[in-house]
């Protein structure tokens, strides 16, 4: 018999400070050695909105090259999965820290970006990565195509045009849809039709669709959002970073949140799957144009294990 080939794996829950919240997400911080079709096998096996293996980088200014898989597919940038990875990577100390901010970058399929790993008394208590600089797409505007995405939602027309913001698709690494929807009750009625929010997402050239109302459960929230992403294996995602950076960016573009220089947005996600999520979004704006985007939060470690096949 051929000898059984040994992985050691770390899961991490991501944007919260408790176990079993955010999202989770497993890290195989070695994954030399291992095919495309592997990967993605792990993946499916894993079976979490995403999985993340890393390998040396190719750029020599990035400290680890990541590759990041759904249960269906690769993906070539994500928000939780890289802070997960770089919480799991710090708590095994495979990277070196400062006390205070140690600022990094990492390697993805889009390119290199900075990370930012913040320690008090030699503790992973929050990462932070930087996106790339928001793309606004035309605003969905006719009557058909707003009661496509009212009707793959389980919402009534009024339900998605009562707040007189834009539908419009925004990327800071991956395109999504953001919907605007008046009130909280509203969003929690929603009841995904998979293969209907797959449609519109190929329509308008989205990976998902991001819903959001100002009307929160939390007092100290910005706004209160899901997700869903059937067309990448994910049908509701606790807490999504990358969203979460293409939100916040739609948020200061239309004026919806009080913009400032720096301007901190607190997304809570999750809440209707149990998974309760908070998502920290800095968007940097200069002469009314926005200049960056960061997205962060809390982690936590929940599982260590060996996968041997």
């Amino acid at each position: 018999m051929t000898e059984q080939r040994m992985f050691k794996f770390y899961q991490a829950d991501v944007f919260t400070a408790q176990p079993f919240g955010g999202n989770p997400v497993a890290v195989f911080p070695e994954a030399d050695g291992l095919t495309d079709d592997e990967l993605q096998q792990i993946a499916r096996e894993m079976n979490l909105s995403e999985t993340v293996f890393v390998f040396p980088p190719t750029d020599p200014t990035a400290a680890a090259r990541l590759r990041i898989f759904t249960p269906t597919q690769e993906i070539p940038f994500a928000g939780h999965p890289v802070l997960g990875t770089f919480y799991v990577l710090a708590s095994l100390k495979r990277i070196a820290l400062n006390e205070g901010v140690t600022c990094l970058l990492q390697e993805c399929n889009i390119g290199v970006f900075p990370i930012e790993v913040h320690c008090e008394q030699g503790r992973v208590v929050r990462v932070v990565m930087s996106q790339p600089k928001p793309e606004f797409l035309d605003p969905i505007e006719t009557v058909d195509e707003v009661y496509s995405v009212g009707r793959a939602l389980g919402l009534p027309k009024p339900g998605v045009v009562e707040t007189n913001w834009e539908l419009q698709v925004v990327s800071t690494g991956l395109p999504v849809l953001i919907v605007p929807v008046r009130t909280l009750t509203a969003v929690r009625s929603i009841i995904p039709d998979a293969s209907a929010i797959t449609a519109v997402c190929e329509r308008f050239g989205a990976n998902g669709i991001m819903v959001f109302t100002t009307v929160t459960v939390e007092s100290f929230t910005s706004v209160h959002a899901r997700m869903f992403a059937p067309k990448i294996g994910i049908l509701e995602d606790p807490a999504t970073g990358s969203a979460a950076g293409a939100l916040g960016a739609y948020l200061v573009h239309h004026g919806i949140v009080e913009v400032g220089p720096t301007t901190d947005i607190l997304i809570e996600q999750g809440y209707e799957i149990d998974r309760p999520s908070r998502i920290l979004v800095q968007v940097e704006s200069d002469n009314d144009a926005i200049q960056g985007v960061k997205v962060g939060g809390h982690c936590v470690m929940v599982v260590e294990g060996t996968l041997r096949f």
